[in-house]
């Protein structure tokens, strides 16, 4: 009995991948030997498991379900799924870095990354950024990690299927390196860890003082650069909260006893940027500068207290 449920005309579907089923192989399903040979375009099980029900795996020219047995000799492809119209938002996004492989935008405050309302920055990156040319371009650049809606700051976009999967090996082992800037409430010491878990999985978050100041609102806040080791949900938001010093305007992790600042938003921004780029292998560096609102804020509560205490 076939375990394929219906040919497919290739005139209309574009091939990620081939591969020849080696001799010698045998008594393994295709899901089960998938992972081993389409790793670079989709790194993980679960992710083989979903292609293959949407009907992205063929073999021998049908399409495979997760019940096909693998044989010697048989041609396997991977293709390319047949993409919904793009939802374009005509949103205008500053371009800090693009090639024809990837891109690094900087996110405002306020506009969720990915989701299914229509004003994100995934719907509003076909809008800003060229289409690669490479053969394995993605049919929309995705962005290969998240920011919160009011985080800010430098956010890194894979435009081809081979470097979304390189880039999100980094993300992975750790080795991109991000570099954020914050308004935190009270004086903070001049340079921190904090190693305390997130929801039961290991967390670190480096942390360094670079001024603080006195506070009419706060009494006094500090402006600080964090080094993020690992990268859990809300990690920098809930470490600083845990040890007394939530960020300026985080309504989540600000405890009810503090008076909350509602005005600007989130006072966190991701700043700095250093990963290895999926094609040269080369270290990319990018930086930006302080949003104008940190400083604004700071020299604000600054000459607050001074003119009161004059």
């Amino acid at each position: 009995m076939s375990c394929f449920i219906k040919k497919i005309s290739y005139s209309t579907i574009k091939i990620l991948h081939t591969h020849i089923v080696p001799s010698g192989v045998k008594n393994i399903r295709l899901q089960n030997y998938a992972p081993t040979v389409f790793y670079e375009y989709i790194p993980s099980n679960s992710g083989i498991k979903k292609a293959i029900k949407k009907g992205l795996f063929t073999v021998n020219g049908e399409i495979a379900t997760t019940a096909t047995w693998i044989q010697s000799k048989q041609v396997i492809n991977l293709i390319e799924g047949i993409p919904k119209p793009q939802k374009v938002f005509q949103m205008p996004l500053t371009i800090v870095y693009e090639d024809d492989f990837l891109a690094v935008i900087q996110k405002p405050a306020g506009i969720t990354v990915s989701g299914n309302a229509f004003k994100t920055i995934s719907n509003a990156l076909a809008y800003n950024l060229t289409k690669s040319t490479q053969p394995d371009t993605l049919f929309t650049p995705t962005a290969v990690h998240r920011l919160d809606n009011q985080t800010s700051g430098l956010l890194l976009i894979a435009k081809t299927k081979s470097a979304q999967v390189a880039l999100g090996n980094q993300f992975k082992n750790n080795t991109i390196q991000k570099t954020y800037h914050a308004i935190a409430i009270g004086k903070v010491i001049k340079t921190l860890s904090i190693k305390t878990p997130i929801a039961h999985k290991s967390a670190v978050t480096h942390i360094e003082t670079i001024a603080s100041e006195k506070s009419l609102k706060y009494q006094e806040i500090s402006l600080l650069k964090i080094y993020p080791k690992t990268g859990r949900t809300h990690q920098i938001r809930i470490h600083l909260s845990s040890i007394g010093h939530p960020i300026v305007g985080d309504k989540l992790y600000t405890k009810n006893t503090v008076k909350l600042y509602k005005e600007k938003g989130l006072f966190l921004c991701a700043t700095n940027l250093v990963f290895t780029h999926p094609k040269t292998l080369k270290e990319i560096s990018l930086t930006i500068k302080l949003p104008h609102k940190f400083t604004a804020f700071i020299n604000r509560e600054k000459k607050r207290w001074i003119t009161y205490n004059s």
